[in-house]
Formats: C-alpha cells, structure tokens, sequence
C-alpha cells in the first residue's frame, strides 16, 4: 500500500488487517504538501486544493523545461524527501521574477502564464518520478518479503491525481501486478477511511466496549499525534541523516498481534 497524504507519505506492506511491514515513510515535506506550496507560490486558484489547481496548470506546460533534480537518489531506500524539490521550485520562480502577490494567475499574460505551467509540469514529473522510484523499489522488496502480493493499493488526496495514477500504473503492470485506487471523491475523505478502518477490526472483534455513565469527566486518553503502523524493514532504515527516529510508542502491528496472543491464552 502507498499512502500519499498532504502531511505524510507510507510505503507498507499488508500482511493482513493489523499486519504491516513499513517499507518506507517521509523524512521531512509529503508530496501532498509540497503540491499545495508549490501551487501557492504559483498564484493558483487553491478554492479546490493547490494538488488539483497544479495539476491542471501543469497540462499546459513543458515537463522538461526547467531542470529540477530528481530528491534523494543517492538513498537506496525507500524513504520520501520532499524539502530539497520545493526549494528548487521556489528558487525557480524568483529567478523567473513571477510576482504572485500582485499577479495572480487570473490576471497572467499569456507569457507569464506559460512560465508558471513549465514550472508546474515540470514539478509534477520529479515529484511523481520520485515516487515511482520509491514505489518500484518498496515492490522488489515487498515480493522478496510476500511473493503472493498481487496489487499495490494507493490512497489519501494525492491518490486522486489522474498523472500519479497512470505514472503509478506503468510501474505495477511492469511489475505483473494490479493497481487498486479508491474513487477520486473518496480520497480526500479522512472520515471514510477511518470508519471503514473500525468497520474491518469491529468484525474481528477488536474493540473496547463503551465507557459507562459513571466514567470520571478527568479520565485520561492516551494520545498519540505519531503512531508508526508497523515495523520497520530492515533494508528499508535510511541512510538520510535527517529522518526522525524517535518511537515513542510500539506500532500498531506490535499491539494488535500482542493482544491477539493474549486472548489466544486466556480461551486456552
């Protein structure tokens, strides 16, 4: 599964509801993000997102027409880097003189127009280039890992963007597997996919049952803004002097199958 949301990308692999083998994560800027930044440096219409607005600004421009490097090749892994690109991109547009603060796309001449959709395309390639290196290598190893895995499964916002899927889909058909998406109206909808989460856990039984009445009102919840959802691939440990290490917490996969041998015990 490929994971593309604004504040963070997920390469894991799914062993099954609970099991997961993280292949690579994000060391500093999502795709997500910078697609919304680069959008906003652009002077896009951002009422419909900065990742749609770029998109199809994009479609007017030449792709290969300003040289951005391609982040993090140097890395054998399988980890994502988005920081570097938006600097490049940011670095591009003074150098242009692009004057977004009074000249927003609506009002571009033809010419400066063409010059933010060159930016644009050009952007969009790398970034999703990135990702299909990343993509091709978390496949190698997920099949050395599983070999009966048969689909690669993307989702959050970023997955609604038409190129990402078909750059996508060259890389699973050259890999003899499938890609799953979820409708484009879906994507977006964090609601969805945490309930749909629950719906699948709840059928295998695990869940809490609800607090009663008598619950104190200062009752403490553990939360957790950063929760890895399984363990790390060894293969897959960045070499990127900059990822953040700090686990505060074991994963979900860990925690599931914990709780799966307890129960296992307690029947027996």
């Amino acid at each position: 599964m490929l994971w593309l949301l604004g504040g963070h990308n997920l390469l894991i692999l799914a062993r099954g509801l609970g099991h997961y083998v993280q292949l690579g994560t994000t060391i500093d800027d999502a795709i997500g993000e910078a697609y919304d930044k680069t959008a906003r440096w652009l002077g896009l219409d951002l009422r419909k997102g900065g990742g749609p607005a770029l998109e199809e600004l994009a479609m007017e421009g030449d792709a290969n027409s300003v040289k951005f490097s391609i982040p993090m090749r140097q890395h054998k892994d399988c980890n994502f880097s988005y920081a570097g690109l938006k600097t490049q991109v940011r670095m591009a547009i003074e150098s242009m003189n692009i004057d977004v603060e009074n000249n927003p796309i609506a009002s571009a001449n033809a010419q400066d127009r063409r010059r933010r959709a060159d930016i644009a395309a050009s952007f969009q390639r790398v970034a999703v280039l990135h990702l299909e290196e990343r993509c091709e290598r978390a496949i190698e190893w997920a099949l050395e890992i599983e070999p009966s895995i048969k689909h690669l499964v993307i989702s959050g916002g970023v997955a609604s963007n038409h190129y990402v899927r078909t750059r996508l889909k060259h890389i699973v058909d050259k890999n003899g597997l499938g890609l799953v998406c979820p409708p484009p109206n879906l994507c977006t909808d964090n609601g969805v996919m945490v309930a749909w989460t629950g719906i699948e856990h709840f059928r295998l039984g695990r869940f809490e049952s609800p607090p009663s009445a008598n619950e104190p009102e200062d009752f403490v919840f553990d939360l957790r803004p950063r929760w890895p959802l399984g363990e790390e691939y060894s293969q897959g440990r960045s070499e990127a002097c900059s990822l953040r290490r700090a686990r505060i917490h074991p994963s979900l996969t860990s925690i599931i199958q914990g709780l799966t041998q307890q129960k296992t015990l307690d029947k027996n």
